[in-house]
């Protein structure tokens, strides 16, 4: 495969990001992956790749980047502070703001096919790309919240208030434990998805905790569950994105 380390200008600053292709055959559909708390790291960098191995342009912003170029969370209190200090930064405003100009980069990527954008976030992203695939339902094909945080919220911001311009498709993994996403939230974001003409799905996941897809995420890790997360994400994009897959207009209006 095709690796490389870019800078993406944005309006806040210099965003730098992992982008990675297969060699040949393109050009390929593009996924959008938001990051977690933790960072842009090697882990991501693993996910990527993999999903990048079945056909896919797959990019990966730092979304620390106006705060820190590099961040990597260590397991330690001060670590953890210094992550939690580093997501007060952010805001779905941002996070949108950095989207047109993902979608910008993708637009002019020789090896993308950028009339076919899917999305896939975890944990602090899941509301990410809830908010994206509502706020560009003309680019966004699909999108997977990854036990998301935040997805329904009492704010101005709350990614829930735009779910009904969304026309692409929606899949929710949801941990059975998982005490930033609680049990009543969930449930109250279900009844609300199931009250919209959209098209959503909310999966649990019994059992699994908070961060169970990560395989450096030591007694969080979930085999069985990361595999099913894998498997629906890869039929979604199947759906969504490949060449039978409903086709999305590009925001110039071609195809």
């Amino acid at each position: 495969m095709l690796e490389d380390e870019v800078i993406i200008t944005t309006t806040s600053g210099a965003m730098n990001t992992f982008v990675v292709r297969p060699d040949e055959e393109g050009p390929f559909p593009v996924v959008l992956f938001y990051m977690d708390a933790p960072g842009k790291r090697e882990e991501l960098h693993d996910m990527a790749r993999r999903i990048a191995s079945v056909g896919y342009l797959v990019v990966l912003p730092n979304l620390y980047y106006r705060e820190a170029p590099e961040f990597v969370m260590e397991w330690s209190e001060a670590g953890r502070k210094a992550m939690f200090d580093l997501t007060k930064h952010l805001s779905i405003e941002l996070i949108m703001d950095d989207t047109l100009h993902l979608l910008d980069f993708v637009d002019n990527h020789i090896d993308a096919n950028a009339t076919r954008v899917g999305a896939v976030g975890y944990c602090m992203s899941g509301p990410f790309v809830f908010a994206a695939a509502g706020q560009f339902p003309e680019r966004i094909n699909c999108a997977a919240s990854i036990y998301g945080a935040n997805l329904l919220t009492k704010r101005d911001d709350s990614p829930h208030l735009s779910a009904a311009r969304i026309t692409g498709e929606m899949y929710f993994a949801c941990a059975e434990i998982d005490h930033y996403a609680p049990v009543e939230v969930i449930e109250e974001l279900q009844a609300h998805l199931e009250s919209l003409p959209i098209d959503a799905r909310l999966e649990w996941y019994p059992g699994a905790e908070h961060g169970f897809a990560f395989p450096g995420r030591e007694g969080i890790f979930h085999k069985p569950s990361a595999e099913r997360h894998w498997a629906r994400l890869f039929s979604l994009f199947r759906r969504n994105l490949q060449a039978e897959g409903p086709l999305l207009l590009a925001a110039d209006g071609g195809v």
